[in-house]
């Protein structure tokens, strides 16, 4: 079993495309009040919609499309995700996706060398022991090495990764792509980087938000961080325009 202690994203939109957007989401808007007037620039455009964020009328924001893809999170980040309505998925499938194949799936299945990657909290001791019911003492690494055996035990015995799948623990290694517009994004932000979220999508997310700030600043830039939380992770909240 290998642990997997960090997360990635990759945003596949390009960046010139996400910035193009913005001038379409103002002359969009300008068509509700037939208000258009001159050339609309980048500039324009940011004024435009730092504006409408202000007033709320963040409906015209949905003429946009951000696609993101998330590497090595674990499948709770992944059914926290896809609990968001206004998206597109696309998700590894544990029953299509041979785990007794090498990293890449590339090499032939080897039922006794292959290693489930997982991932765990960072701000946890994998190795620290804990006390069972029935008196033994196990890591949680050790855990997830039980649960290694298990998977391998059933495809040795017969059963298609599609059965065997069921064994496998919500910490196992996922990749997902998601196509949202920028409201829905910032509605995921809102939910998922407050205090009260999950550490694994925060930590995530937050990394996400960080390029998001750098490159469309006029339509994330109200996201601040507020501070960290016992474990150093940081949280953020949306700060009003003025």
């Amino acid at each position: 079993m290998q642990i997997v202690k960090s997360a990635k994203h990759l945003i596949l939109t390009p960046r010139e495309e996400l910035q193009g957007q913005l001038l379409r989401m103002e002359k969009a808007g300008r068509t509700c009040y037939q208000s258009e007037k001159g050339e609309v620039t980048k500039e324009t455009a940011e004024k435009f919609i730092k504006m409408l964020i202000k007033l709320g009328h963040e409906s015209v924001i949905e003429h946009s499309s951000l696609t993101v893809k998330f590497f090595d999170c674990s499948r709770g980040f992944t059914h926290e995700l896809v609990r968001h309505r206004i998206a597109s998925f696309s998700q590894e499938s544990t029953r299509y996706v041979d785990y007794a194949k090498d990293a890449k799936g590339e090499a032939e299945v080897d039922l006794d060398k292959f290693q489930m990657r997982c991932i765990v909290p960072n701000h946890k001791n994998e190795a620290e022991l804990v006390l069972l019911d029935d008196g033994r003492k196990m890591s949680f690494a050790e855990m997830l090495t039980e649960c290694e055996k298990f998977y391998r035990a059933l495809r040795k015995s017969g059963w298609l990764p599609e059965d065997a799948r069921q064994i496998l623990p919500q910490a196992v290694k996922s990749d997902i792509v998601i196509t949202a517009n920028f409201r829905e994004w910032r509605h995921i932000f809102k939910m998922r980087l407050a205090l009260a979220a999950h550490w694994e999508i925060r930590a995530i997310l937050a990394n996400l938000l960080d390029e998001l700030k750098e490159i469309l600043p006029a339509v994330f830039g109200d996201f601040v961080e507020a501070g960290k939380d016992k474990n150093g992770l940081r949280y953020f909240k949306q700060e009003k325009l003025e």
